[in-house]
């Protein structure tokens, strides 16, 4: 009998987000597709703008794989820009309109895009010398151009669909490449993992340049539910759509769980079903999650992932309604592989820390033009998420620590290497340490300890040197000026983050500020 070590790859084994879409569309056209505070579409409208939009970008010589960067807060338009680069085998680069100027140009430069779509909010920031389309009313004269009609696009599985920014320990924007296969993969496990049903619609209220937005809007719209855009954390918009349409997963984010709790305590209104709510419950104060989940009447995600995942590994269990956990170990994921290894890569047992790593179709594909960064997360035929976690006796999972040091503030990555660099190349500073310290308001905040000059650096200037150089959510709450002696280092030279922490949860300062 033969066999077949290796499948070939063929065109018909696997799917693209633009066709599925395409097929729900046909199959639900008079439902909602999306709806925001002013228009809603159904499935057959937003189906002949994504064609529209598609037809035009293909008549001004965009090719298969070009990148179209998108520099927008939420609006419908957004998603209608992903849908087109989905049918027509472009790539969306989903840019963080949070950025300063210095790390703006980086994002851009890193896809080198041949078309850039901005809202008129960020019309006068600077994308270089390319095609670049205001949305509004010049985005409406281009729509016009195109054919409603749908184009035949060969789009593959494993093109890539999203480029999603995520920070790296060397303070540089990396771009994370995330397939349609990934994409697909990632809206199939939420089904699986947390029972959340075709109809049930998703609210896009965190930035759509976040896999918390973009996963689920896109899982949403390939099985006809509602998306309701949201530009922001409104609270009554998204009361307003809780009540509208039933939600698969409720995303919540540190610094937002009580005003949307006060909002829907105010309203003391019927909600549609909720499938889940939350984000990593870690990061939430136990209160909080009991509160949020009993008026949502919807268990709290216990979850934990990343750009690069999804939601896998560890967001296969929640907390029940109401209940005020004592507890947060995780469970596995269903579709993913997952091992804990120490420091020579060997599994670790059961109770003792390792790295995490994972074989998953949800990963995304590498880091765009960066060979070295893709190469080293996929070493050994693993991607490695640079997270500590520990498995106990029952099979969960117990998060330890960061391996690659990184503050979650509000939902956003900070990477205390890049606030570093840039505070050790001022005059005057000899060295910095950033921190992390929990908060109530943004789960956690960035605290920096500074050895300097007493006579030619304040913390006021550090702020100021910061101020434009780094995205408001960076920037340390708290600067303490303190002498060399107190940033302590293990016998190997590593410094001892552990009793800084201490220092900023105290709120102890140096011996000069």
């Amino acid at each position: 009998m033969t066999t077949m070590r290796r499948a070939a790859s063929h065109p018909a084994i696997g799917a693209s987000i633009g066709g599925l879409f395409r097929d729900t569309a046909l199959g639900t056209p008079d439902a909602i597709a999306v709806r925001s505070a002013d228009i809603a579409y159904t499935y057959r409208e937003l189906d002949a703008r994504v064609n529209r939009l598609a037809c035009a970008l293909a008549a001004r010589g965009l090719r298969h794989g070009d990148r179209v960067a998108i520099l927008a807060q939420n609006c419908i338009d957004y998603v209608t820009i992903i849908l087109a680069c989905a049918k027509q085998g472009y790539i969306a680069a989903c840019v963080n309109w949070r950025l300063a100027e210095r790390e703006l140009d980086d994002s851009i430069e890193l896809v080198d895009p041949a078309m850039v779509f901005v809202s008129a909010e960020y019309a006068e920031r600077d994308v270089g010398a390319r095609p670049r389309i205001v949305l509004g009313a010049a985005f409406e004269t281009l729509l016009a151009t195109g054919d409603p009609g749908e184009r035949t696009i060969d789009v593959a599985s494993e093109d890539g669909l999203l480029i999603l920014y995520t920070s790296g320990t060397t303070g540089r924007s990396k771009g994370a490449l995330v397939s349609h296969r990934a994409m697909i993969a990632r809206g199939a496990l939420m089904r699986a993992d947390w029972a959340i049903l075709r109809s049930d619609g998703f609210i896009a209220w965190s930035p759509l340049f976040h896999m918390a937005s973009a996963d689920p809007t896109l899982a949403t719209l390939t099985q006809g539910g509602t998306v309701s855009v949201v530009k922001g954390f409104d609270p009554a918009a998204i009361a307003d759509a809780l009540t509208r349409h039933p939600v698969g997963w409720m995303v919540l984010m540190p610094g937002m769980i009580e005003r949307l709790a006060d909002e829907l305590e105010a309203r003391d209104a019927p909600l549609a079903r909720v499938a889940a709510a939350g984000c990593m419950a870690n990061l939430v104060p136990a209160e909080q999650i009991a509160r949020i989940s009993r008026l949502l009447n919807a268990p709290f995600l216990n979850s934990f992932g990343s750009t690069e995942t999804g939601i896998a590994p560890c967001s296969g269990n929640w907390i029940p309604p109401g209940q005020r956990p004592t507890s947060l170990g995780k469970r596995q994921n269903s579709a993913c592989e997952i091992r804990l290894v120490g420091d020579d890569g060997s599994p670790v047992a059961d109770g003792d820390v390792g790295e995490i790593q994972l074989r998953s179709p949800l990963l995304f594909s590498g880091y765009w033009n960066d060979r070295a960064a893709t190469e080293a997360a996929f070493e050994g035929g693993w991607y490695h998420m640079g997270d500590a976690f520990y498995r106990d006796g029952q099979g969960l999972l117990h998060f330890a620590d960061r391996k690659k040091y990184l503050i979650k503030s509000g939902g956003e990555n900070v990477y205390p290497a890049e606030i570093e660099l840039l505070i050790r190349n001022l005059d005057g500073v000899k060295d910095a340490v950033v921190v992390r310290r929990p908060d109530s308001h943004w789960g956690e905040v960035a605290v920096a300890f500074v050895v300097a000059d007493a006579e030619r650096v304040t913390a006021a200037g550090i702020r100021a040197a910061l101020d434009g150089r780094i995205a408001r959510y960076k920037m340390p709450k708290e600067i303490h000026l303190v002498g060399e002696h107190e940033i302590e280092r293990n016998p190997t030279g590593k410094i001892r983050r552990d009793l800084l922490e201490l220092r900023a949860m105290a709120g102890r300062r140096g011996s000069r500020s």
